[in-house]
């Protein structure tokens, strides 16, 4: 793993609840390389509402760790915005384009239709 990864809420969502060991190797082997992970805000909304109670402890694991970085979207409203789309796509996207680091999902399909210039999608297996 080079450089650094963002996370849609598909892959938030599958290391916190779970079901996914290659999610959690991703979250932790970039813990132990110094690997910044970046999360945009909309996908940490959407995965929270979409986790159980039981699994929202895990993804405030995923929020304090020390190679987290969540990418507000306050900065980014109006380009959010105009991209079309969901907000947490959109976000997504635009958060991997402008650091040119891969977006991992554990959903591809949500990106079908989508404008994906300059954006290397890595889906979980």
């Amino acid at each position: 793993m080079i450089g650094g990864r963002v996370l849609d809420a598909s892959m938030i969502v599958s290391f916190a609840s779970g079901h996914s060991v290659y999610a959690a190797a991703l979250v932790w082997t970039a813990v132990e390389e110094g690997i910044v992970l970046a999360v945009p805000s909309t996908a940490v909304a959407e995965a929270w509402a979409g986790l159980p109670d039981k699994d929202q402890p895990v993804l405030n694991v995923l929020l304090q760790l020390p190679v987290t970085v969540v990418d507000d979207l306050e900065r980014r409203a109006r380009t959010v915005g105009g991209l079309g789309g969901t907000q947490p796509e959109a976000h997504a996207l635009l958060c991997a384009r402008d650091r040119g680091w891969p977006l991992v999902t554990a959903d591809a399909p949500r990106y079908l239709g989508t404008d994906l210039v300059g954006v290397e999608v890595e889906q979980l297996p």
